[in-house]
C-alpha cells in the first residue's frame, strides 16, 4: 500500500547499529514492493519529501556510513516527518547484542566503519552508544540477536506484508546430531533408522547429492512409507501455518554425520514440496562447514 490508512504517504527510516541487518530489512521491504533507497545522505531527505508523490511507499536506509550521517540530524529530520500532515513516517531500528555483532563481523572479515584501522569491538561499542538516541526514537524495534536472515525476511514480512498476498517460505535443511539441533527448526524427523551409507566403502566420501549415495538410501525397504508419510504429513501442515500468519517454516532432517541420509532426504523432500506449489530453500549445514573449512575460513552455518 503506498499511503497509510489515512491516505498519507508512507516513510520508513530504516536503521541500527552495523552487522544488526539494515540490508536484510531493506530487501525484504524491497520485495514487498517498497521504494528503497539505502544510504541516502540526510541533506537530501527534504528534497525528496517535497517532490511529486510516490506511487509506492517509502523505505530509507541510514546508518553511521551516510556521508552526512549525524545523530543530531537524523533526529531533526525525525522530527521534520512528523510535524507533516502529508506523511505517515516510522522509525525502525535494528539492534542485536555486542558478541552477537562482533561475531558477525569475525564471520564476514568486514571492517567496521567506526573503527576501520582496529578490532571492531570498538567500533560496535562507540556505534551503540552513538545511537542510543535513535534507539530512543524508534517505532518498531527488532532485536536481530540470534535471528538467521530467514528469520529477519519473515518478521518483515509479517510487519509490513499488511496481510495480502500472506506466503509461508519452507526451508529444508540437513544436520548432524553430533553438532546438534539447528537453530529455529519448527519440525525435526530423525532419519538415523535407514540404512547409513557410511559402512559402504564407495559411498563413504561422498554425501547424499550423489545419485549413489540417494540409490542405496532408497533401497532401504522403510525409505518409501517413510518419504510418503513425511510428505504427506508436511502438505497436510504447510496451509494450517500459513493461514495462520506464518511466514518462514524450517523443517529439518537429521543423521548421525549429516553427510548421506538427511542431505539426500532434504534433497528429495524440497523438490517434493517445490513441485506441489511451495517456496522453498534448502541448506546443508554440515555440508556448509565442511566447504568453509576446505576454503580456510571460519566456520558458516553453524548452529551452536
Amino acid at each position: 500500500m503506498p499511503v497509510a490508512p489515512d491516505g498519507r504517504q508512507r516513510v520508513v527510516l530504516v536503521t541500527g547499529p552495523s552487522g544488526a541487518g539494515r540490508s536484510t530489512a531493506i530487501n525484504a521491504l524491497e520485495d514487498l514492493g517498497w521504494e528503497v533507497i539505502d544510504n541516502l545522505p540526510l541533506s537530501l531527505l527534504p528534497r525528496l519529501i517535497d517532490g511529486p508523490p510516490l506511487a509506492r511507499p517509502l523505505a530509507l536506509g541510514l546508518d553511521v556510513r551516510n556521508r552526512d550521517f549525524g545523530v543530531d540530524a537524523l533526529i531533526e529530520a525525525i522530527d521534520r516527518l512528523a510535524a507533516r500532515d502529508d506523511v505517515a513516517e516510522q522509525v525502525l531500528y535494528l539492534d542485536a547484542p555486542v558478541d552477537d555483532l562482533v561475531a558477525r563481523y569475525s564471520e564476514t572479515r568486514r571492517r567496521h566503519p567506526l573503527a576501520p584501522e582496529g578490532p571492531p569491538l570498538k567500533g560496535i561499542e562507540r556505534e551503540k552508544e552513538l545511537l542510543v538516541p535513535i534507539r530512543g526514537r524508534a517505532d518498531i524495534l527488532i532485536e536481530t540477536g540470534g535471528l538467521t536472515p530467514h528469520d529477519l525476511r519473515a518478521e518483515m514480512f509479517d510487519l509490513f506484508a499488511g496481510g495480502a498476498g500472506r506466503t509461508l517460505a519452507v526451508s529444508i535443511q540437513s544436520f548432524s546430531y553430533k553438532r546438534g539441533l539447528p537453530r529455529g527448526a519448527d519440525l525435526v524427523f530423525d532419519v538415523r533408522f535407514l540404512r547409513n551409507p557410511h559402512w559402504e566403502p564407495s559411498l563413504r566420501g561422498r554425501d547424499g547429492r550423489d545419485p549413489a549415495v540417494l540409490a542405496h538410501v532408497e533401497a532401504d525397504p522403510r525409505y518409501d512409507e517413510f518419504f510418503a508419510r513425511t510428505r504427506d504429513l508436511l502438505l497436510t501442515v504447510l496451509p494450517g501455518y500459513r493461514d495462520e500468519g506464518k511466514s518462514h517454516l524450517v523443517v529439518a532432517f537429521g543423521c548421525t554425520g549429516g553427510q548421506h541420509r538427511s542431505v539426500a532426504i532434504a534433497r528429495e523432500m524440497a523438490s517434493a514440496l517445490a513441485a506441489a506449489g511451495w517456496q522453498v530453500s534448502s541448506r546443508h549445514r554440515e555440508l556448509e562447514r565442511r566447504a568453509a573449512l576446505a576454503d580456510g575460513g571460519p566456520e558458516r552455518g553453524t548452529d551452536r
